[in-house]
C-alpha cells in the first residue's frame, strides 16, 4: 500500500527530498550501497553546504577552502549527490554510475577520483584522525602566513561505528588537548550499527566522553529540523578554544518501512520501498530527476559564497606577488606536496664516521632537512628519544605555539600516522612520524591509506631486528618488513649505514605521490667504504662488494645491519677459496622498477647461486634468490649478541651454509 504524499512547503524541503530520492535511486540502480546513513544525514549535509561551507567547485583544490571529511564513508552516495548539486564536476550520469568500475563515484570516497572529495577516510574512524590533521595544518599555516591566506574550518561527519573504533578516542583526546576550535565533528547518532541496535555493543555517554576530552558539545534532538541544524553549526563556529561535537539524533534509513533498524544500513531499499519513501518526503519526480529550483538554491548560496571568497583570496595572492615575488613563489611551491626544488643535493659530511646506529644518523639527517625545509613537521609516538625524531631547532607544537614543528603525538601510533596523512591531504606541509618497527602493526591501516591516497608521508621505524635484545619477542620485529613491502605504492628502505640513510631520506622527500618507510637500527653499524649516498640507492640495489675474480661463485643479497655481516662472510669465504659478491638492497620497490638487464648485472650470477640475508621473515625474498637466511619464527629475550648468534647470524654459520650450496 502506497504512503500518502507529503506536501513540500519550501525549496529547502524540496532540496532535502531530492537529495534523499537521488540517494535511493543511485543505490537501487547499483543494487549495492548503504542507504541508511545517506538518508538520515541528508538534511545535515544540505545545511552545511548551503549555509556554511566555503569552497569553489571550479577550483576544488583551492587551499583555503573549508574541508569536509566523510568518516562514515559508506554514506558516499549522499556526498556525491550534494557535490553534484553544488556544481562540482559530477554529472547525473556519474551518479547513475555509482559503484561501477571506473566511475567518479566509487563505493567509498576517494580524493584522487572524485572532485570535491577532500579525503578518502577508508575504514571507520580514520576520517576523524585525518580531520584532526587538516585542522592542525590550518593552525600551523595560519601562524606562519596569517588569516589572509589560511583561515578555514574542517568538518568531519561520523557515525556510531566511527566512535566505537579505538582511533576515534586517540583523535578526540589529542584534538581537545590542542584546542583545535575550528574542527567541527557532525555526529550522526542513529543508534544502529550493521549487526543491530547500538545498545548491543555500547551504552556510553558520548556527551560526557567528549566533555572529558575538552570538547564543546552541542545537542540537536531532531536531525530533520533545518533551523536547529543551522543554529547548532553556527554555535560551533563561535568556539574559541575547543573543538566542537554536534550530536544529531537521527533515524537511520529515514522514510523506509525499515527505518530505525539495521535492515537499512547496507542494502538497497528496492523499488517499492524506495518509491514509498520518496512519497513520504513528498517527492514525485522520476528517478534521477532534480528540479531546477534545487540547483538554483545552491547556486545562490554555496556557489555564490565560494566564488566570492575565492576571488578575494586571489586578490590577496596577486598583491603578495606584486609586493614580494619571493614570498609568493615560496607560498605557491609549498602549497603542494612537491618540494624537490628545496632539497639540497649536497649531503651532510659522514665520511669521518667509524660506526653509528642508523637511528642516530636519521636524527642528524632529519635536522639537516628541517633547516632546508620550512614546512617539515612531525614527531613520534612518545619515543622521540628512542627513535631519534626530535628536531633540535624545532619547538613543540601546541595551543600557545602553532609554529611548533615537533608534534608530541603520545602513545598513539595509529592516530599519529592517520593524522599526518590528514596534514598532507590539507597541503602546504611535509610530514614524518616515528615509532618502533614492531608497532607499525598498530598503524598499518593508516600506512595503507597513505599509499592508496598517494601521500608522501615518511614513516620512521627503529629497533628493526633481533638486536632489540632483552625486550624479547614482543618487541622484536619478524613479519613487519614483509607486510610493509607487500603494500602497493610504498617504498620500504632498510639502509645499511649512514650514507644509505641519508639517501633514503632524500629519495623519500623527492617523492610527491609515494609514502616511504625508513627502517632504522638501534645498534651501531659501520660506515662502508663503497656504500652509496644516493645514486645507487635510487636504483634499489647495487653491488657493494664485487668478487675479486672475473665471476662470482655466489651472491649474498642483504639489507640493513646484515650488509656489514655479509661483508664479513665474504672475507671469511675468500680465505677458504670461495669468491662471492655482496649486494646491498636498501629498497626492493625501487629495484623492481629497474630494467631486467640492470637487475641481472647486479646479481652477477644465476638464481640458483644467490642467497638473501635479513634478520626477518624470508617471505618475499625467493623472487630474488633461491636460498634465504632469515627468521620464520618469533625472537627471544636475551643479550642482543647472544640472540643473534643463537639464530644463526654469524659469519661462520652463514659461510657453512653457503659452502653447502657452492660445492
Amino acid at each position: 500500500m502506497s504512503k500518502k504524499v507529503k506536501k513540500i512547503k519550501n525549496v529547502d524541503e524540496l532540496a532535502v527530498a531530492a537529495i534523499r530520492a537521488t540517494c535511493i535511486d543511485g543505490i537501487n540502480k547499483a543494487k549495492s550501497g548503504h542507504p541508511g546513513a545517506a538518508l538520515d544525514l541528508a538534511p545535515i549535509l544540505y545545511v552545511l553546504y548551503k549555509d556554511f561551507l566555503v569552497a569553489n567547485p571550479f577550483q576544488p583544490k583551492w587551499i583555503n577552502r573549508d574541508r569536509v571529511v566523510l568518516s562514515c564513508g559508506h554514506a558516499s552516495m549522499l556526498l556525491y549527490t550534494i557535490l553534484h548539486l553544488c556544481s562540482y564536476d559530477i554529472s547525473i550520469d556519474d551518479l547513475q554510475d555509482f559503484r561501477q568500475f571506473g566511475s567518479k563515484t566509487p563505493g567509498h570516497p576517494e580524493a584522487l577520483v572524485t572532485p570535491g572529495v577532500d579525503a578518502g577516510s577508508g575504514p571507520l574512524g580514520q576520517g576523524i584522525a585525518e580531520a584532526v590533521g587538516m585542522a592542525m595544518a590550518e593552525t600551523m599555516l595560519n601562524a606562519i602566513y596569517g588569516n589572509r591566506l589560511y583561515n578555514h574550518y574542517t568538518y568531519c561527519i561520523c557515525g556510531d561505528g566511527c566512535l566505537e573504533e579505538g582511533i576515534s578516542q586517540e583523535a578526540i583526546v589529542f584534538a581537545g588537548l590542542q584546542k583545535l576550535n575550528k574542527l567541527i565533528l557532525l555526529y550522526d547518532s542513529n543508534d544502529v550499527t550493521l549487526d543491530g541496535s547500538l545498545s548491543l555493543s555500547s551504552d556510553e555517554n558520548v556527551k560526557m566522553r567528549f566533555e572529558a576530552a575538552n570538547w564543546n558539545v552541542i545537542h540537536v534532538n531532531d536531525g530533520n529540523n533545518l533551523h536547529k541544524i543551522k543554529k547548532a553549526i553556527k554555535k560551533a563556529q563561535l568556539s574559541t578554544d575547543k573543538p566542537s561535537l554536534i550530536i544529531f539524533k537521527t533515524i537511520i534509513g529515514y522514510g523506509s518501512k525499515n527505518q530505525g533498524t539495521n535492515k537499512v544500513h547496507g542494502s538497497p531499499l528496492g523499488e517499492e520501498d524506495g518509491n514509498n519513501a520518496k512519497l513520504s518526503y513528498g517527492y514525485t519526480y522520476p528517478p534521477f530527476e532534480i528540479p531546477q529550483e534545487v540547483y538554483d538554491r545552491l547556486k545562490d548560496t554555496f556557489l555564490k559564497r565560494g566564488e566570492e571568497a575565492y576571488q578575494k583570496y586571489q586578490n590577496v595572492i596577486s598583491k603578495i606577488e606584486e609586493d614580494d615575488p619571493f614570498l609568493y613563489t615560496k607560498i605557491m611551491d609549498l602549497s603542494t606536496n612537491n618540494i624537490k626544488e628545496y632539497l639540497n643535493s649536497k649531503h651532510p659530511a659522514m665520511d669521518d664516521l667509524s660506526s653509528e646506529s642508523t637511528r642516530n644518523t636519521s636524527l642528524r639527517v632529519l635536522n639537516y632537512y628541517h633547516e632546508l625545509l620550512p614546512n617539515f613537521v612531525g614527531g613520534s609516538a612518545d619515543v622521540a628519544s628512542s627513535v631519534m625524531t626530535k628536531l633540535a631547532n624545532g619547538s613543540n607544537f601546541g595551543p600557545k605555539n602553532r609554529k611548533g614543528t615537533n608534534i608530541n603525538f603520545g602513545i598513539r601510533e595509529f592516530f599519529m600516522c592517520a593524522t599526518t596523512n590528514g596534514i598532507l591531504l590539507h597541503g602546504g606541509l611535509r610530514t614524518y612520524n616515528g615509532c618502533f618497527l614492531v608497532f607499525s602493526d598498530y598503524a598499518k591501516s593508516a600506512i595503507r591509506m597513505a599509499a592508496l591516497q598517494k601521500l608522501p608521508n615518511i614513516f620512521l621505524f627503529s629497533h628493526d631486528s633481533l638486536a632489540v635484545g632483552e625486550d624479547g619477542p614482543t618487541h622484536q620485529p619478524i613479519e613487519q618488513l614483509a607486510s610493509l613491502r607487500a603494500t602497493p605504492n610504498l617504498n620500504v628502505f632498510r639502509p645499511c649505514d649512514a650514507k644509505e640513510t641519508y639517501a633514503s631520506y632524500r629519495i623519500a622527500l623527492e617523492e610527491s605521490e609515494t609514502p616511504s618507510a625508513i627502517i632504522l637500527s638501534r645498534q651501531n653499524l659501520p660506515l662502508l667504504k663503497k656504500s652509496s649516498n644516493y645514486e645507487e640507492v635510487k636504483k634499489g640495489a647495487y653491488v657493494v662488494a664485487k668478487e675479486r675474480g672475473n665471476h662470482p661463485e655466489f651472491t649474498i643479497i642483504a639489507t640493513g645491519s646484515e650488509v656489514s655481516l655479509a661483508l664479513e662472510v665474504k672475507a671469511y669465504l675468500y680465505s677458504l677459496g670461495i669468491d662471492i659478491r655482496v649486494v646491498s638492497m636498501p629498497c626492493q620497490e625501487l629495484f623492481d622498477k629497474q630494467p631486467v638487464e640492470y637487475q641481472l648485472e647486479v646479481f652477477g650470477i644465476d638464481y640458483g647461486h644467490r642467497m638473501s640475508l635479513e634478520m626477518a621473515s624470508t617471505f618475499g625474498w625467493h623472487k630474488y634468490a633461491k636460498y634465504s637466511l632469515g627468521i620464520d619464527r618469533f625472537g627471544a629475550s636475551g643479550k642482543a649478541n647472544d640472540v643473534i648468534k643463537n639464530y644463526g647470524f654469524t659469519k661462520e654459520n652463514i659461510a657453512k651454509i653457503i659452502l653447502k650450496y657452492v660445492r
